[in-house]
């Protein structure tokens, strides 16, 4: 008697069925972690800002009004998912400054959005998520 060896159209079906639920369990969870993942890297970026600020205005008496003053570019793996800026007030008492990172559309973060980072060491979000869940 000849034995046929190989998988049956059946069983081929029963494990693309299960390989695609576990695809699709898998994959939402995998792109809220790259999403993370780049909201750290941007937040890492955020506190060199504020420390380069802070020297800046030891060295200047004065806050830096760009990335520019400071001698800082945007490294590449956060400007491409956001933009950094950062902004300084000279007229107000004491002087402040202001750190922002703006999503870029391929960062889709509606939870967080724009986060910002402050003089005092303020967070905050213009998502939905609360602040503690963004920071």
């Amino acid at each position: 008697m000849k034995k046929n060896r190989g998988f049956t159209l059946i069983e081929l079906m029963i494990t693309v069925a299960i390989v695609g639920i576990l695809a699709m369990v898998a994959y939402p969870s995998y792109t809220q972690y790259i999403v993370r993942a780049n909201r750290s890297a941007a937040q890492s970026f955020m506190f060199a800002v504020t420390n380069k600020q802070e020297q800046h205005l030891l060295d200047a008496r004065s806050y830096a009004t760009s990335l520019a003053v400071l001698n800082m570019t945007v490294p590449a793996d956060v400007a491409g998912k956001y933009t950094v800026t950062t902004t300084s007030d000279m007229t107000t008492t004491p002087p402040s400054y202001l750190v922002t990172a703006a999503p870029k559309t391929s960062q889709n973060d509606p939870r967080c959005g724009t986060l910002t980072l402050n003089h005092t060491g303020t967070k905050t979000q213009s998502g939905t998520g609360a602040v503690s869940d963004c920071w």
